[in-house]
């Protein structure tokens, strides 16, 4: 397997994921994938015979579409990604992980008009499933990094939720499903960019603990649908101490579905 080729004195980390079904090379600055990203790969669901198409938006490093692969072994995965640096990491994660054969890496910028060759993998309504965990801040909300890589990584620009909802629903499938994982506080923002594109949507709180408030929400809706929004119960992560719940345990360390 060749060397990726980094720039100079870019550092990574190797970090297992699901267990040890994975393992995933990421830069040690910037955004760094994590809890977040499994739990999305967790909804992520096939056709009823197993197989199906999943497109992760905004890949980094590619963590959320591995866990995807390593979860549903029929499904064929799509990942989208416009930095070239995490884009070459996710081909050398794709290939590390045995997965060459069902995962392709597509660099384009979806804030932009497709080019030819990035819109021939990526073509309209086709499908079953579209992931994403867009950046988390806002542009203009605080300092912008020094380091341009970890900028993109961290923030885009206000109202570009839109777009990223514009996108998942140009690529869903009809009757296909959309989930996007974001900080609580942006649900408002989420639910305007959901709501005239998708039915059905539902809503699930990621908590850290009982009892406390939301810190992420899981949005999901489907293509075409005109069933009602429903608030769902959610996911309490720890217990006691620092120990992941037992339904946790089961989603980031053995790759359980997370039924929203």
């Amino acid at each position: 397997m060749a060397d990726v080729v980094l720039p100079m004195m870019l550092a990574t980390s190797a970090d297992v994921f699901l267990g040890d079904k994975i393992t995933v090379r990421q830069p040690l600055s910037g955004y760094r994938a994590g809890i977040d990203a499994v739990l999305l790969a967790a909804v992520a669901q096939a056709s009823a015979d197993g197989r199906g198409r999943i497109l992760d938006v905004g890949a980094g490093a590619g963590t959320v579409g591995l866990c995807v692969a390593a979860r549903l072994p029929a499904v064929d995965v799509v990942l989208v990604e416009r930095e070239t640096t995490l884009a070459a990491i996710a081909r050398d994660n794709i290939q590390h992980n045995g997965f060459a054969a069902r995962m392709t890496l597509v660099e384009a910028d979806i804030m932009q008009p497709l080019g030819e060759a990035a819109a021939n993998f990526l073509p309209a309504e086709t499908f079953t499933h579209v992931l994403a965990n867009p950046p988390y801040h806002d542009c203009a909300a605080g300092t912008v990094a020094e380091d341009a890589l970890k900028a993109q990584s961290h923030a885009m620009p206000a109202g570009a939720l839109d777009q990223w909802a514009r996108f998942m629903a140009r690529t869903a499938a009809p009757g296909g499903r959309a989930t996007m994982i974001h900080k609580a506080d942006a649900l408002p923002q989420i639910l305007a960019a959901f709501a005239s594109r998708f039915g059905g949507l539902r809503i699930f709180p990621i908590f850290p603990r009982a009892g406390s408030s939301a810190i992420r929400v899981l949005v999901e809706g489907i293509k075409g649908s005109r069933a009602p929004a429903e608030l769902r119960t959610g996911l309490v992560l720890h217990g006691q101490g620092q120990a992941f719940t037992s339904e946790a345990n089961e989603i980031l360390r053995h790759g359980a579905a997370l039924a929203l």
